[in-house]
């Protein structure tokens, strides 16, 4: 009887992250969740376990790479590794902007997937079908105002992505980008403007159904499961009223 196929899904205990942690499990993977808040991923296993899925729970700062390279031992064999943790500090300009804002958005968004890639991709490779997923977002693509140091972060994540598929073309291993444009978490926006809850529900005044963390979700899950020749090298998925990152149609 086969094992039954790992996955670790980073920043797990929130939005689009607990969301794929649910959708994979439910796929039939056993899923281990890791993300800085303790009591979010084992409350989040424990529900998925009731649910008659498979799930661990790890606590784990991506940019602690002495954590991560100790969180790696434990994997012989993995299956596919969503890199999720990330996140958008503020919304100032480039001449005003924060640098130590620019510096957390770095070190959570690139090197810790750096920090995870590396850590695990022996693992990633040993089990003869791996699957790296990078979640960027379309500011990977194209950049806004007042979106600087979120959008060099995600461009960075993006050519991370981009020179690992070169890199190891010819191993048994993915490498597949997942570039979502507006998604409603309950936490992005808050977290982005402080706790400001007003700064953001103005994100999303007006506009008809934006992505959901479930919408994302759905589409890792999709493209973790396609046939192993089968590689999503680039996949950017927006809500219907959301043409770009500065074109949104809002009723309002």
């Amino acid at each position: 009887m086969a094992a039954t196929p790992i996955a670790v899904i980073t920043g797990a205990s929130s939005g689009i992250g607990a969301a794929t942690a649910r959708t994979l499990a439910a796929a039939g993977f056993r899923v281990v969740l890791t993300a800085r808040r303790k009591d979010r991923v084992e409350a989040l296993a424990a529900e998925i376990t009731e649910a008659g899925h498979q799930a661990t729970a790890y606590p784990l700062d991506v940019t602690d790479r002495a954590a991560v390279d100790e969180f790696a031992t434990a994997f012989r064999s993995l299956a596919v590794l969503v890199n999720n943790a990330g996140g958008a500090l503020g919304a100032d300009p480039v001449a005003t902007g924060d640098p130590a804002d620019w510096r957390q958005m770095y070190e959570t968004n690139v090197i810790g997937t750096l920090n995870v890639t590396q850590a695990l991709l022996p693992a990633l490779t040993a089990s003869g079908d791996g699957t790296i997923v990078i979640l960027s977002s379309t500011a990977a693509l194209s950049a806004y105002e007042g979106g600087g140091g979120y959008v060099a972060a995600k461009h960075g994540e993006h050519v991370l992505a981009e020179t690992l598929r070169l890199e190891i073309v010819g191993t048994p291993v993915r490498v597949i980008e997942v570039a979502p444009g507006m998604v409603r978490t309950e936490e992005f926006a808050t977290t982005r403007f402080r706790g400001d809850t007003e700064k953001a529900a103005k994100v999303y005044a007006g506009v008809d159904a934006p992505l959901t963390a479930e919408d994302v979700a759905d589409t890792i899950g999709w493209a973790v499961t396609r046939p192993s020749h089968v590689n999503i090298d680039l996949l950017v998925v927006r809500p219907r009223a959301q043409a770009s990152n500065t074109k949104v149609h809002r009723t309002v």
